[in-house]
């Protein structure tokens, strides 16, 4: 497992996060086998929302009842949440970010959050109220470090602007076949080419310039919650075929291949696994370090439909 030694923080932890969004059918046992499994192969980042579950917290209460570290195993793994997400709409208060985030200290069955991250922009936030949230749960020691998920560099600018911490995460989605993130940057300034348009106004040259951390979420998704691209050939042919091939190739199974497509990056991404099956976290794991070439890198990145000029 390929460890991190992550800008603007003190941590070091896997290239690998797993993600507890849909734990909520498991038993308390296969909760614990998903997460033994984790820690098994090396991966230390497990990352949950707020929202996630059905109804708020439940899945931070599933994982705190289920898991029950004691103080040394809390030492060794990092926990992350986010907030911000309430049912038809988005809300930075500090009132709501207060009160979530001791809700979700309470359901984890721990003294303190790792990472609290902002789960999507808030168009009416007000970032001096962000920045007094975020000063009283780091001088209460409820949360260790701060950061964002979905949002541009406009936005993080704003809130740096009042926000006294380092806000180094960013979590974001990216899957070979959605890429846009990196395919604007490799197509840029072409007339006519949707694949130039810049959706995020340039957040991977921004994030790798501020020593910001992205962390690519939904890694296996064909574009936003409509399936994966592993073994459709219907959609995806030649991906699926360049995937097998090099799957072979390195002795490992497709989903490593889909997650070293994202680790090779120089941009050093963390992959957010959403997987709640403990044998797809073994396979994820043999791509945390797994060496793609160049030509490989690229050749995943046409078959996915991107065009190289």
């Amino acid at each position: 497992m390929k460890k991190l030694s992550l800008p603007q923080t003190d941590l070091t932890v896997s290239n690998l996060i797993l993600g507890l969004m849909r734990i909520t059918e498991l038993s308390d046992e296969e909760i614990r086998a998903l997460f033994a499994a984790a820690r098994e192969v090396g991966i230390d980042f497990f990352d949950h929302a707020d929202v996630y579950g059905g109804k708020p917290h439940y899945c931070e209460q599933r994982f705190g009842d289920a898991i029950r570290l004691s103080p040394s195993e809390r030492e060794e793994v990092v926990i992350q949440t986010k907030t911000g997400i309430r049912p038809g709409y988005f809300d930075f208060s500090k009132e709501h970010i207060l009160e979530s985030v001791d809700a979700s200290l309470a359901a984890l069955r721990t003294d303190y959050l790792d990472v609290l991250l902002l789960h999507r922009p808030d168009a009416l936030v007000e970032p001096e109220e962000v920045a007094a949230a975020f000063d009283e749960l780091e001088s209460a020691g409820k949360v260790r470090r701060f950061g964002v998920s979905n949002h541009t560099p406009g936005q993080i600018e704003l809130l740096k602007k009042y926000v006294r911490q380092p806000l180094p995460f960013n979590q974001v989605q990216l899957s070979i076949t959605h890429a846009p993130l990196i395919a604007a940057g490799v197509a840029s300034n072409m007339q006519g080419l949707d694949q130039s348009i810049s959706r995020d106004n340039g957040l991977l040259d921004y994030s790798r310039l501020n020593d910001m951390t992205l962390q690519a979420w939904s890694p296996f998704q064909k574009q936003f919650f409509n399936g994966v691209f592993l073994g459709d050939r219907e959609e995806y042919p030649e991906l699926n075929d360049a995937i097998d091939e090099l799957a072979a190739k390195y002795e490992v199974t497709p989903t490593a291949i889909a997650v070293a497509w994202i680790t090779r990056h120089p941009a050093d991404f963390q992959v957010v696994l959403g997987t709640t099956k403990p044998e797809r976290v073994r396979e994820a794991a043999a791509g945390s370090d797994l060496p793609l070439t160049r030509e490989e890198w690229y050749r995943l990145f046409t078959a996915a439909g991107y065009l190289v000029p």
